[in-house]
């Protein structure tokens, strides 16, 4: 005697080799025996052979018609053998009863399953629903294999090229487009971002880059609905100042400017004026809201997106002609030692006499132009004449100031590399195409206007962030416990020492209109300039807030998101430029050993690190000319060839400030990580470097 039975979802027929009230022992084909319950039997047999019911009722199951089957079921449940009957005849074979059973159990939109080999029809309108969506889901299936037959011919369906970025960075695995590239990529055996790049999804590298960025951190765009600007309280005393800022060509929101009053008199008062857009705008206005979506300016070669629209910055912006609204650091200083004996914050307007530009400037402004006022440049702005002897003290202040943190700091701080400026030619200031002429050139770290700038905004940061800690008002501080190896700067509201500037407190509070969380420490800080002791119950951020714990968190993501996208733009041009100017060497210099027994090198004259092949064996400091090879505007990747070794001994790379050197040596091609399942994708799934 055999038994056809189900076990786990599966039908299975053996051998009975004895049987109990309760359950039977079978021996299946293969000789294993199991033990069946009585209730799990569905069929006993003597003949045909039990492999041989199971093929002839699949081969049956497959020629059943499931709509007349549905229409001859009857009502109320029944049982597999009883539509066999109907279907086929009173007298249904055993084969035709399996095939009835296997057919019933494939099928549930069909017929419901009512117990081991009990059945119950399902409703009309549950059928129609369930077929419906069987079509569509066939449909969506031949949608899928049509897309990746096209992408497999190197064609994009505009469907993917819509949700390209979706696909690549955030899929929804459950989304056709997406199950497309899959396919497509198993069949190609070809990477999706290699797959969609060949099939021209990408318009161009550059737009690419942008629109990543822009999915990434701007899904809605960079545009700012109307707003009405608040105005600045029309009761601000007018400062007795001359004030100038010292700003880059491009700069918009200039957010800082000095004065010097008193030279020649023994004490000289230094004026650090910060723009003021924290007296108008309140916390949790409108404007006070975009500020806190956007977080920061985020810049890039040749375009920036505002933190704020440009109605609000238009007001607060230090434009010379003009009295700006600040908040003001007036520093009392002796002339002969260059000691501070004190300081003073008010909130006033200050007249804004020029807005000097330090990239016209610099190369009038030098260590010997302050120091000797007998030398003279040609075209020299009658502006900056009239304020060389200022200029002379500020940079004395600050090369002072620089040294007294550095006996805090332990060591000095050194500027082994230049800064590097972008300029787009092309664009006017409009969104890049990727298509314009890059210039890069350089500005040497430390140079006077940089010094006299980087100096006075550490006084105003410390001073103000030891400020509100008198005061018992939060603030959001940054904070080094020590330069030990893996010391990060953090983000906190106590006031800690910053090891690394070399101050006991370190609070941003001098770009409000670039930074969000300078915005929030102006409020404090106007806060503690008009209500003194009672500052802590009157400020908008309590001790403790949430509110300031949750800026911090979103402010270290988006800001660390934003550097991230400028350095690969400016990576991104760099690497234009060597194509434009038709560069295929240059010199470099060691920095440490890279991925896959290549060596990470630094250009001596371009911002760029990249791995270099057959650098074994050379030390960190060796000066080395590279070759370089093809430049992937994808992935930002170029790599190069020792062509020679340049210098005749073993040179140690002098460190860099604040651990910049390992920091930026493994800043590289920006990866890009394709989220596509590996297990659905056999062949590459991810292009990333």
């Amino acid at each position: 005697m055999h038994a056809l039975f189900e076990e786990a979802g599966k039908f299975m027929a053996g051998r009975i080799l004895s049987e109990a009230e309760s359950s039977a022992q079978v021996e299946l084909d293969s000789g294993k025996r199991v033990k069946v319950k009585a209730a799990h039997i569905l069929l006993k047999f003597e003949k045909p052979a039990p492999a041989e019911l199971l093929r002839e009722g699949q081969a049956v199951a497959a020629t059943i018609e499931l709509p007349l089957a549905w229409e001859f079921a009857p009502e109320d449940e029944f049982g597999f053998a009883d539509l066999a009957r109907d279907y086929f005849s009173a007298n249904a074979t055993l084969a035709e009863q399996a095939g009835a059973l296997f057919a019933l159990y494939e099928a549930p939109h069909y017929f419901r399953r009512a117990g081991k080999g009990r059945f119950k029809k399902a409703p009309a309108e549950i059928l129609q629903q369930a077929l419906a969506a069987i079509e569509k889901k066939r449909l969506i299936q031949e949608q899928i294999v049509a897309w990746a037959e096209e992408l497999g011919r190197g064609e994009c369906p505009q469907p993917i090229r819509e949700q390209l970025y979706k696909i690549l960075f955030k899929p929804d695995k459950n989304a056709p487009e997406y199950k497309a590239v899959v396919e497509a990529s198993r069949a190609t055996h070809k990477a999706p971002l290699d797959l969609l790049t060949q099939a021209g999804a990408i318009d161009s590298p550059y737009q690419f880059h942008w629109k990543r960025f822009l999915f990434d951190n701007f899904p809605k765009g960079t545009g700012f609905a109307p707003v009405t600007a608040p105005q600045p309280p029309a009761d601000l005393p007018l400062a007795p100042v001359q004030a100038y800022s010292i700003d880059d060509s491009q700069t918009t929101e200039i957010d800082d400017a000095l004065s010097v009053q008193g030279l020649g008199t023994g004490t000289v008062t230094l004026g650090i004026h910060i723009a003021a857009p924290g007296l108008a705008i309140t916390p949790g206005s409108a404007i006070d809201q975009l500020g806190r979506n956007r977080l920061s300016t985020v810049y890039m070669p040749g375009y920036k997106i505002t933190m704020l629209p440009d109605e609000v910055v238009q007001i607060y912006t230090l434009d010379e002609g003009r009295a700006n609204p600040a908040v003001s650091l007036y520093v009392t200083i002796d002339e002969a030692t260059l000691e501070i004996s004190g300081t003073e914050t008010k909130l006033e307007r200050v007249p804004v006499a020029v807005n000097l530009r330090h990239d016209q400037l610099d190369h009038i402004v030098t260590e010997a132009w302050l120091a000797d006022p007998s030398i003279e440049v040609e075209n020299t702005p009658q502006a900056l004449l009239e304020r060389r002897e200022q200029l002379s003290f500020l940079y004395r202040l600050a090369q002072k100031l620089k040294a007294q943190r550095e006996v805090v700091r332990g060591k000095p701080e050194t500027f082994n590399r230049p800064d590097y400026n972008f300029r787009l030619s092309g664009n006017d200031g409009a969104e890049p195409t990727g298509s314009e002429t890059v210039s890069i050139s350089t500005r040497r770290r430390g140079a006077p206007l940089d010094l006299i700038v980087a100096e006075a905004a550490i006084v105003a940061n410390s001073t103000w962030g030891g400020l509100l800690a008198d005061h018992g008002v939060p603030g959001i501080y940054r904070s080094q416990a020590s330069l030990a190896p893996g010391m990060k700067v953090r983000m906190g509201t106590k006031a800690l020492p910053h090891a690394g500037i070399g101050v006991k407190s370190y609070a941003w509070a001098t770009s409000p209109l670039r930074r969000y969380v300078d915005l929030v420490n102006q409020w404090q800080i106007i806060a503690c300039v008009r209500h003194g002791k009672t500052a802590a119950l009157a400020a908008p951020f309590k001790p403790k807030d949430a509110d300031l714990f949750s800026i911090i968190s979103s402010f270290d993501a988006a800001y660390s998101a934003y550097n991230g996208y400028q350095a690969g733009m400016e990576r991104f041009w760099t690497l234009q430029y060597l194509r434009q100017n038709a560069i295929t060497e240059l010199d470099a210099t060691v920095l440490k050993e890279g991925p896959g027994g290549s060596f990470l090198v630094r250009a001596d004259s371009l911002p760029l690190v990249l791995p270099v092949l057959g650098a074994q064996g050379l030390p960190r400091g060796a000066r080395v000319r590279v070759k370089l090879g093809e430049i992937d505007d994808i992935t930002l990747d170029v790599n190069g060839t020792l062509l020679a070794r340049l210098d005749d001994a073993a040179q140690e790379a002098a460190p860099d400030a604040e651990g910049e050197d390992d920091e930026e040596a493994t800043a590289g091609p920006i990866a890009i990580a394709v989220d596509v399942n590996e297990a659905e994708a056999p062949a590459p799934a991810a292009a990333g470097h």
